[in-house]
């Protein structure tokens, strides 16, 4: 029988082992900021876009593993019955940020660099990052007309959509070779479509499905101009565009950011029980919003 010394000497001799308990936040019970409230319309009920809205509930910050300290991430919600893995993020908000990155290399030596986003919800947390993947003589060479594949990943670091845009002509007098672009969730799967519609002054877009029907409309103003500090907006409609659904939203960012660098802000807003893939697809609308009107490069 041992003694209670070799027993004692026998378990301090492990290492100890240490517990990390998650620090619990005090969640927010109440509407998010950019709520459309009752009078928000659901389309495309035809079409089967609308879903049950989610119940709110708090959603606390928290840490990506493996990440530094500090960065608030979303914790994934349960996955959706129908539908594409890595967009459940998007069934419980109504409101998405984008914030591009600073590229120092930009600022310095005025070449463009592959974009990098983060997209936030408004609470602050972030939900993917979006990085570009394009050739570095089209960056410099075609501008902001330029084709790219933009990856969105989400925390977990999985590619849950991916953006297709091809080369396209960037003028507002010209109706053909239109702008457009496609959204995959997951790669290589399409959901959706944003396609330019030739207009003499107003810039407007078409929101497509799957099957490139027509769901909604977007349009935004005649002068792109934000020099003032307001933001710039472009309206989600109904297919007879008497109906405000959403808005996209360049948001101002100071007069140095927006004079030495392209590196913009967003804001999206709309119905929280819209389907996610619609969401998604509102998600690429921005983006070609900000590569035709926001992207400055020196050709």
């Amino acid at each position: 029988m041992r003694s209670w010394n070799s027993l004692f000497c026998l378990n301090s001799s492990r290492p100890p082992r240490h517990i990390a308990y998650p620090k619990h936040q005090a969640g927010h019970t109440g509407k998010q900021p950019g709520h459309m409230g009752s009078q928000a319309f659901y389309p495309g009920r035809q079409h089967g876009y609308l879903v049950s809205p989610a119940r709110p509930a708090g959603i606390p910050v928290q840490n990506q593993p493996g990440r530094p300290a500090g960065v608030p991430w979303m914790p994934a919600p349960p996955p959706l019955l129908n539908g594409p893995p890595g967009l459940e993020y998007l069934s419980q908000i109504d409101t998405i940020l984008i914030h591009q990155q600073i590229e120092p290399v930009e600022v310095l030596l005025r070449f463009e660099s592959n974009n990098k986003y983060e997209i936030k919800n408004s609470f602050g947390q972030r939900i993917y990052f979006a990085a570009e993947d394009s050739h570095f003589c089209s960056r410099n060479c075609c501008g902001p007309s330029r084709p790219f594949t933009l990856r969105i990943i989400d925390n977990l670091g999985r590619e849950v959509i991916t953006l297709e845009r091809p080369l396209r002509c960037n003028c507002c007098c010209c109706p053909c070779c239109l702008q457009e672009i496609e959204i995959q969730a997951p790669p290589g799967v399409p959901i959706g479509y944003v396609t330019q519609t030739w207009y003499p002054y107003l810039k407007k877009f078409t929101i497509q499905n799957q099957k490139g029907e027509d769901v909604l409309k977007m349009s935004g103003p005649c002068i792109m101009c934000s020099c003032c500090g307001g933001d710039v907006d472009f309206e989600i409609t109904s297919l007879d565009e008497q109906i405000v659904v959403g808005r996209i939203s360049k948001h101002w960012t100071g007069i140095l950011r927006e004079a030495f660098t392209d590196a913009d802000n967003f804001g999206i807003h709309f119905p929280r029980n819209l389907d996610v893939k619609m969401k998604a697809v509102l998600i690429g609308a921005c983006f070609l919003i900000d590569y035709m009107f926001f992207e400055r490069t020196r050709n």
